[in-house]
């Protein structure tokens, strides 16, 4: 307790600014001017819309969690509730020492569970106490429920015990690897949706951070919260495509029963096939039907209407279309199938994109949307150099891309996708996909041909990518073991 007279350390949070008063950053006019040359004339619907009545209950605070005058606020911890991290190390300073003793009472925490306990000599009355998760690669989907897990659970703690405010720290310490960029729209996208569906009687949210921490926290908070509907609409391009279902928990794929309008048959055989089909078959898709502004384009060079540099300024107004559209539109249906994902680096230390042939079921999924995830996902990794590894393990017909596909994609992408691409590993090849990838690559695109690398075993492509930086399904483990054999560390040169 502060001595009589002097003046309290703590901080009451109603006299904290909220984020809709908190005024936009300098640079919005050269932000809204760049989504301005990325938007159409067809306006696109953000998934998080200005919503004023919201952002009043929003707080950004850069100070000492321990110290704010809120109903309860958010501890960080390990599983038993013993971290050494600066937050609960100060918020135990504070409360004084019937909380360690408290918190043994509790005999531990799970990852993304909530615990409650008094706030004792703190101002908050309530410490709510969760445990992220340790990020790994391998395990990223696991990390971002946990993670979920923990915002949300804190959020219905609050509602259940009526609390009028919140005060979360960052949640998951450093020491447990979880990105802070990544870890922030996880936050956001929860407390967001919790407060739109469920958070009536919670009356403010208090995100407390470091100097470190701050410029993440203000940079993304727009995308969430935009204090106008002209942040709104600059933030649109700027939305990742996954921000999970309307509850903003990541989509697992496993927990999803897909239901398609009339699905035909999986044959799992696909060597029956004849070359003719699986190179020139249009497909009857929503993409496949597309007017071809390239072929126009095309057209009235070769009728020397229009210059290369002509040429180049349309390509990239149409893909800086797709790119808004593929910003604004959900495509949570399509990052659920996880066909498409960062992983670690090659040997060189470029970034590894990881496509799963398997998961990429073509007959039941709206092909378009899937292009758009395609761009979305890429266009941040395609800046500097990179390389692809693509499992064609244990494909089936419904599975396969027809060429068609494959020569739009190749031709909407920008410039620095086909530049910065320095390898494509085709792991687990048959002959009629090797056959395909031949005809395809030297008579459809230009300047593929020499980045196909066909990867015969798992213990080959560990010569260009160590096994602990790439995160590879299951199945293709186990097919690659009972084909190949067991993996065997190797020193043998690169691909």
């Amino acid at each position: 307790m502060d001595p009589l007279g002097a003046r309290s350390q703590f901080v009451e949070v109603q006299t904290l600014s909220t984020w809709e008063r908190q005024p936009d950053p300098e640079g919005e006019e050269t932000e809204k001017e760049y989504t301005d040359r990325l938007v159409s004339q067809q306006a696109f619907p953000s998934p998080f819309p200005y919503r004023e009545d919201i952002n009043r209950k929003i707080v950004l605070y850069n100070g000492d969690v321990a110290l704010l005058n809120c109903t309860a606020i958010v501890n960080t911890s390990n599983e038993t509730l013993t971290d050494k991290n600066p937050i609960s190390e100060s918020i135990l300073l504070h409360a004084g020492p019937e909380l360690r003793d408290e918190l043994l009472k509790l005999n531990g925490c799970r990852t993304g569970e909530a615990k409650m306990t008094k706030g004792f000599n703190l101002a908050a009355r309530f410490i709510i106490h969760t445990v992220g998760p340790k990020y790994k690669a391998k395990y990223r989907t696991a990390a971002e429920s946990s993670l979920y897990s923990c915002y949300r659970n804190v959020m219905q703690l609050a509602k259940e015990q009526a609390m009028a405010s919140v005060a979360f720290c960052v949640v998951s310490t450093t020491k447990r690897g979880y990105a802070l960029e990544d870890a922030t729209h996880i936050a956001f996208r929860t407390v967001r949706r919790f407060l739109e569906n469920h958070g009536e009687s919670i009356e403010m949210v208090v995100f407390a951070v470091t100097d470190m921490e701050e410029p993440t926290y203000r940079k993304l908070l727009p995308l969430y919260y935009p204090r106008s509907e002209e942040e709104e609409r600059a933030s649109l391009p700027l939305i990742p495509a996954d921000i999970g279902n309307s509850e903003g928990e990541p989509v697992v794929p496993e927990r999803q029963i897909r239901i398609a309008e009339k699905p035909g048959s999986l044959e799992d055989d696909c060597e029956e096939e004849t070359l003719d089909s699986d190179l020139g078959q249009v497909g009857t898709h929503a993409f496949a039907r597309m007017e071809g502004d390239v072929d126009k384009q095309r057209k009235l060079i070769l009728q020397g209407q229009l210059s290369d540099a002509t040429m180049h300024k349309q390509h990239q107004r149409n893909y800086n279309r797709w790119l808004c559209r593929a910003r604004a539109e959900d495509l949570s249906d399509i990052a659920a199938l996880k066909a498409l994902y960062q992983t670690g680096v090659d040997m060189c230390g470029r970034t590894v994109m990881v496509l799963v042939g398997r998961n990429i079921p073509v007959t039941l999924i709206d092909m378009e949307k899937a292009l758009l995830y395609f761009i979305h996902v890429m266009d941040h990794i395609t800046v500097k150099e990179y390389a692809m590894v693509y499992f064609h393990t244990l494909t089936g017909e419904h599975n396969h891309l027809d060429s068609e596909f494959l020569k739009k994609l190749y031709e909407i992408v920008d410039a620095k996708f086909k530049k910065n691409l320095r390898a494509f590993y085709f792991v687990h090849p048959s002959f009629r996909s090797k056959v395909s990838t031949w005809f395809f690559t030297r008579f459809s695109v230009s300047g593929m041909k020499e980045k196909v690398h066909h990867v015969e075993t798992l213990q080959q492509l560990f010569t260009c990518i160590l096994p602990e930086q790439i995160d590879i399904p299951p199945f293709v483990l186990e097919y690659d073991a009972r084909v190949n054999g067991a993996y065997r560390p190797s020193h043998s040169s690169s691909l």
